[in-house]
Order: C-alpha cells, then sequence, then structure tokens
C-alpha cells in the first residue's frame, strides 16, 4: 500500500507560469489519476533555490539558473500516487525539450533548455528531500480520492 502514496515535486518555473500553463500541467497530472496533496504559488527565495540546487552549485550555468528560478513566481506541488516519481518525469520530458517527445510536457509546450518550464523530482529521495524543503507538513493534505477504486 506504501507504493501506492509514493510522492513526488512538481514546480512549474516561472516562465511556465507567466505563459499560463499552470491548469494544463495541472489538468495533466489529475487526468492520469495522480492525486494533488499539496500545492502554493511564491517567489523563491535565494537560499531556497541554492538548497534545492546544491548539487548544480560547481556548474557553470548555476548563476544563471537562480536568476531565472527567482525572476518571477513558481507554483510548487505535491502529486501522490503508484510510481509517481518515475511516471511525472516522463510526463514532463526530458530536460532538454529538443530531445522530449509530442505528448509531454516539455515537448509540447518548450523550445530551450534553459526555459525548460518545469521541475520534477528525479527519484522518491529527490522528492522526500524537495517536498520537506518547499512544505511544511501541515501545509500537505492526507485525504481519500473516491476515484482510487477506480485507479487501483
Amino acid at each position: 500500500m506504501a507504493e501506492l502514496k509514493e510522492r513526488t515535486f512538481i514546480a512549474i518555473k516561472p516562465d511556465g507560469v507567466q505563459r499560463g500553463i499552470i491548469g494544463e500541467v495541472i489538468k495533466r497530472f489529475e487526468m492520469k489519476g495522480f492525486k494533488l496533496v499539496g500545492m502554493k504559488m511564491l517567489h523563491a527565495s535565494e537560499d531556497l533555490l541554492m538548497k534545492h540546487y546544491v548539487d548544480l552549485k560547481d556548474r557553470p550555468f548555476f548563476p544563471t539558473l537562480i536568476n531565472y528560478m527567482s525572476s518571477g513566481p513558481v507554483v510548487a506541488m505535491v502529486w501522490e500516487g503508484k510510481g509517481a516519481v518515475k511516471t511525472g518525469r516522463v510526463m514532463l520530458g526530458e530536460t532538454n525539450p529538443a530531445d522530449s517527445k509530442p505528448g509531454t510536457i516539455r515537448g509540447d509546450f518548450c523550445i530551450d533548455v534553459s526555459k525548460n518550464i518545469i521541475h520534477g523530482s528525479d527519484s522518491v529521495e529527490s522528492a522526500n528531500k524537495e517536498i520537506s524543503l518547499w512544505f511544511k507538513d501541515d501545509e500537505l493534505v492526507n485525504y481519500s480520492s473516491c476515484a482510487f477504486s477506480w485507479l487501483y
């Protein structure tokens, strides 16, 4: 039963917010059958972004990434369901939109790797770390979905 409660962190980046695709992203995750258990819009602080992207701190593009991610509002979300991390990544498409298939979020909505509109956790461990970084425990909602028995 624990596998059905796997959680992933998904963030719509400033370019995705500015382009008005928040609803489309939510629709795709809902239509897939995942359960939204947390969501908020915020201007991510430099401190939060430095912690989130700590694994990239030595990369030459790091300052540009932090600048980009702090350039406007971000929509942070937590989605729950079986295989949420792996399936979420498939739904996003490749980091470089040029390598993303049509039907994926990046394949349908973006062109350039520096403006790839969305972030998704790449492992269960990363998801747990990212969720705890962006959300307090009381900001996540546990509830039973009426669709559960139709999905599993």
